[in-house]
Order: structure tokens, then C-alpha cells, then sequence
């Protein structure tokens, strides 16, 4: 089959012919119909695969979309033959309190088992076909269409987990601030929207990442900088925001948080990239909370995958094809993508459809001139 894969810690990647995956006992087999990318990704390429201690080559991709074609013993009565799927990716062992509470995604064993997520320590879902380690990871996805139900497993997920930890605060008179309005800010925005009353300010690098914030919402959009300090002041009345949403995690985004919460309120960050937050008495707001949300539950993508099947969630997806998917991780790490790439096995290459049409051209052409 085919896959693209990390082949070193420079960061280079190939499209590259691997063996068939086989199911063994506990696991599913699905054919791929579509795989997310995702900053997470790049960060691995940068150097955090490394540090965590990921074997190479690996299939990257961890937001999967597929149908069931095979299962191992003790996994065939969990699935459906023919049935579409998303891939919940955090997974755990099952066994401890933290999976028993289920919240697998802070699994308590996951480091010392090296229980990895599919993509992200080992093999992922960029490929032709993907090996899950357990049915309970396979959730149905209905009728949604595979493209934009892909980035649900994390852009979804990750944005739903963490607003549920500080939807209480998000009240009528409230006002809630998202860093970066990309793969996993413009969902969040839309999740904001529709499961609170609450003000949605947007903050952004990109003109475009900020218009698509205004379509999916958002109240008021502003440039991250420096002087949205004074703009979330503004529209707070000096007070600050009751949640800070921090979905890019650099240092200057993280500065900025800092400054723009309120007294006793909540600040999300979410981004790994790699900035580090200051906590102190008097260096953040009384009582501000600060947490580093870690993807979500089982339970969460469950009702992630609800609101997208009643159309609360739409996802700005551009499909690629698994042969173009290195070009397509190439446009990732440049910034030029907005909102989520997907591949899409089976999606003709770019190079196929330019032949095409030149081909229809051509046929068009000669149809004239016989006239």
C-alpha cells in the first residue's frame, strides 16, 4: 500500500510503498477514505517526535476517517463489516483510573506501556489502509462525509474538551478570546457560538484565517498583537475575557493571554508551540486558572460527531490526494492552508487531472477542427 511517511528527524517525507496491514487479535483493519493533517504533525517533524522517543519511518496522520474491511479475534463482534468510521486517537490501557473515568486521553500507563496515538508514535492513517488497536476506537460516523468528519478526531475534539472544562463561565454577559482562528479555532468558534450566549473574539496573524473566523461567527476579529490587549480592555470595559482559548501556544500568544484574562478567569492552552506560560502571585489575575487540555473522550467525540451530523459544526476542509500528500504537508508547514488539508486515497493526483484535462482539451480541439 501506500503511505506517507516521516522518514527522519530533518523532517523528510515520502510517499512510499509499504506492506498490507493484517489485523491480529483485538484489532480492526479499515480502508482509508480520508486523513486529516495537523500542526501536531509539524511539531513532531521539528523535533518533538525525537524528544519523545518515536521510531522511524512512521505513517503520519492521526484525524482518520475509513471503512471497516477486516477484524482480528475479539474484535469482530464490536464492528461492522462495510461501516464508516473516525479513529478516536488518544488511547489508553484501559485499566486505570483515569481510562475507568473515561478519560483515556490522560491515560495514567499510556508513557510506560508506549501506548501511542495512531500518527503520532506509530503508524497513522496517511496511507492506504490503517490498523486500530481496538473496536472501542472505531465510531460511527453515519452519512457524514468522510473529508470533513476526519478533522472531527482532533480540530473537533480538542476545541469541544476544552470548553467543556470552562463552559460554566460562559455566560450572556460574558466574552470568551480564541488564539488563531486555523484547523482547530475556527471550530472552536462555532462550538462557542452555538453551546453559549457568550461574545467570541477572534485573534489572528492571517487576514484570511480571520475572515474565515467572521463566517463561522465570530464577534469581533482582531490582529494578535499587541494592540488587541487594549481592544479585548475595550470591549470588557477594563475587565478582561472569562475564558482565554490559546489554540496556537507560541510565546507571543501566550504573553498576550496573560494579559487579556480577568479576574477568576479561565486560560486554555491548547497550541504546542512551545510557549511557556508565567504563573505567580501577581503575574496573572487573581484566581485565573490555566490549564493545558490533552484532545478529549471518547464520550466528547461522540457528541462532537452529533453536532456535525445536525450541521452545528462545518469544517473548511481542502482535499488533496495521498500522492500529492507530501506537497500538501509542504503547504502545512509554509502556512498556506486554511482551516484543515485532508488526504483522500483513491483522489486522482494532481498530475493525473491536469493530464486529463489536457487530455479533454485536446479532444475538444481536434472535435472542432473535424467540424
Amino acid at each position: 500500500m501506500k503511505a506517507v511517511q516521516l522518514m527522519d528527524w530533518k523532517g523528510t517525507l515520502e510517499l512510499r510503498d509499504i506492506p498490507d496491514p493484517t489485523p491480529g487479535a483485538g484489532q480492526v483493519l479499515l480502508k482509508m477514505t480520508a486523513a486529516g493533517l495537523c500542526h501536531s504533525d509539524v511539531a513532531v517533524m521539528n523535533g518533538l517526535g525525537k524528544d519523545l522517543g518515536m521510531q522511524l519511518p512512521m505513517t503520519l496522520g492521526h484525524e482518520c476517517v475509513g471503512t471497516v474491511i477486516d477484524a482480528g479475534e475479539g474484535a469482530r463482534n464490536l464492528v461492522r463489516m462495510g461501516e464508516n468510521v473516525m479513529v478516536y486517537g488518544p488511547w489508553g490501557c484501559g485499566r486505570c483510573e483515569m481510562c475507568a473515568e473515561g478519560y483515556e486521553n490522560y491515560c495514567y500507563n499510556a508513557t510506560r506501556l508506549n501506548i501511542t496515538p495512531p500518527g503520532l508514535g506509530h503508524d497513522g492513517g496517511a496511507a492506504e489502509y490503517m490498523l486500530v488497536d481496538r473496536g472501542r476506537y472505531c465510531i460511527p460516523i453515519g452519512d457524514l462525509d468522510p473529508v470533513t468528519a476526519a478533522p472531527l478526531t482532533d480540530a473537533g475534539l480538542t476545541p469541544y474538551h476544552a470548553l467543556q472544562h470552562s463552559r460554566a463561565k460562559l455566560t450572556a454577559n460574558s466574552v470568551a478570546v480564541v488564539f488563531g482562528a486555523g484547523g482547530l479555532g475556527h471550530v472552536a468558534i462555532q462550538l462557542i457560538k452555538h453551546l453559549t450566549p457568550a461574545t467570541v473574539i477572534a485573534l489572528d496573524t492571517s487576514a484570511a484565517a480571520l475572515e474565515l473566523a467572521r463566517q463561522v461567527g465570530a464577534d469581533f476579529v482582531f490582529n494578535s498583537d499587541q494592540d488587541a490587549v487594549k481592544a479585548v480592555k475595550d470591549i470588557t470595559k477594563g475587565q478582561g475575557a472569562d475564558v482565554v482559548f490559546d489554540f496556537v501556544g507560541v510565546q507571543p500568544s501566550v504573553d498576550l493571554g496573560a494579559q487579556m484574562c480577568k479576574v477568576r478567569g479561565d486560560w486554555n492552552i491548547v497550541g504546542i508551540g512551545g510557549g511557556v506560560a508565567k504563573v505567580g502571585f501577581g503575574v496573572v489575575p487573581y484566581e485565573c486558572q490555566v490549564f493545558s487540555p490533552y484532545w478529549g473522550t471518547r464520550r466528547d467525540l461522540y457528541e462532537v460527531v452529533a453536532l456535525a451530523q445536525r450541521g452545528y459544526i462545518k469544517i473548511h476542509t481542502t482535499p488533496w490526494s495521498l500522492e500529492d500528500g507530501v506537497e500538501a504537508y509542504q503547504n502545512l508547514i509554509t502556512g498556506k492552508v486554511l482551516g484543515r488539508a485532508v488526504l483522500v486515497p483513491g483522489m486522482p493526483s494532481k498530475a493525473a487531472r491536469e493530464a486529463e484535462q489536457k487530455a479533454n482539451k485536446a479532444a475538444a480541439a481536434q472535435a472542432k477542427a473535424g467540424k
